[in-house]
């Protein structure tokens, strides 16, 4: 676990809450718990919010790497899934997955069976996170 926050401390959302988007600055006002800590924050959008988890909080230096660190997390999932795929396919898919490898011409993508078995959003955005990671 990391360093609790504390009481006036300035914290970010990470994500998504009833009236406050992932992003929104606010303070720590009280804090609960002695196993599972919580905090009220008061946000800088007027709203306010009991019983949020550490986990739910960054501190605003920390804010970039936060999302650095999610979008590799998202990566490795798509990989994950990806490697899934190929090493325990389904046989439909597999069977399907051989005959379009079979159809594609010499020249084409050697990985196009495998690209039709994983949904092209997933693949688009982990080509994007990529581009933005490597700065190309």
């Amino acid at each position: 676990m990391t360093d609790p926050f504390r009481k006036n401390e300035t914290v970010i959302a990470t994500e998504d809450m009833p009236g406050v988007p992932e992003g929104t600055l606010g303070k720590v006002k009280l804090i609960n718990g002695f196993d599972w800590v919580r905090y009220w924050v008061f946000f800088e959008n007027g709203i306010d919010h009991g019983s949020i988890d550490g986990s739910a909080l960054v501190r605003p230096q920390h804010w970039r790497q936060f999302q650095r660190d999610r979008e590799q997390r998202e990566i490795d999932e798509a990989d994950a899934a990806l490697r899934a795929l190929t090493t325990k396919a389904d046989p439909a898919a597999a069977t399907d997955g051989a005959a379009a490898a079979a159809d594609a011409p010499a020249g084409d993508d050697p990985n196009a069976a495998l690209r039709a078995m994983v949904p092209a959003h997933l693949l688009e955005k982990a080509k994007e996170a990529r581009a933005r990671l490597t700065g190309g």
